[in-house]
């Protein structure tokens, strides 16, 4: 995303990263950008807080954002809330910086190639890469309370509860020795 698309901006200059720990939090208007975007009813609160470091001309953004999510149940439909607490350590790297690969060619991806952001410029955002953060954290199937006694009065069973039946079950069970 963009500077003038992001929801949640917040820039970081590499040559002078903040010193202590830095608190980032969504403001009204964020959140319910980014509850739009991630397809949810409502994010009630969105904080993060960040630690910096440097390696190799890259800054290693090490911290955990805490969210409430206010969502449908993937069964009942029916609004929910919970919290998500998850850490994340991003590393960002000026543009250039990445390597570029063969389309074919097999390469084998360390754990610092992961989460890799590449900038350009003075700066980036900071903002932008926990709100992705975020959006992986968010279970568009995740189930309310209420979901396994809808599940029970509407007579569906849950794959655990099921007993296999088919020709196939049939012919596997002809194949146990008892």
């Amino acid at each position: 995303m963009s500077r003038e698309t992001s929801e949640l901006v917040r820039l970081v200059k590499p040559r002078a990263l903040p010193a202590g720990t830095m608190h980032v939090e969504a403001d009204e208007a964020e959140r319910a950008a980014l509850a739009k975007r991630f397809g949810v009813t409502a994010i009630e609160s969105f904080t993060a807080d960040v630690d910096f470091d440097e390696k190799d001309e890259a800054v290693i953004a090490t911290g955990t954002l805490a969210a409430t999510i206010e969502q449908p149940c993937a069964v009942t439909r029916e609004d929910f809330t919970y919290d998500v607490s998850e850490p994340f350590s991003l590393r960002f790297v000026p543009a250039g910086r990445i390597a570029d690969y063969e389309e074919d060619e097999e390469f084998e991806l360390t754990e610092e190639d992961l989460d890799e952001i590449e900038y350009e410029g003075e700066t980036f955002d900071l903002g932008e890469a926990i709100a992705q953060e975020l959006g992986l954290a968010i279970d568009p199937y995740r189930e309310g309370p209420g979901a396994d006694d809808a599940r029970e009065d509407a007579g569906i069973e849950s794959d655990e509860d099921r007993t296999p039946s088919g020709p196939l079950a049939e012919a596997l069970a002809g194949l146990r020795k008892d």
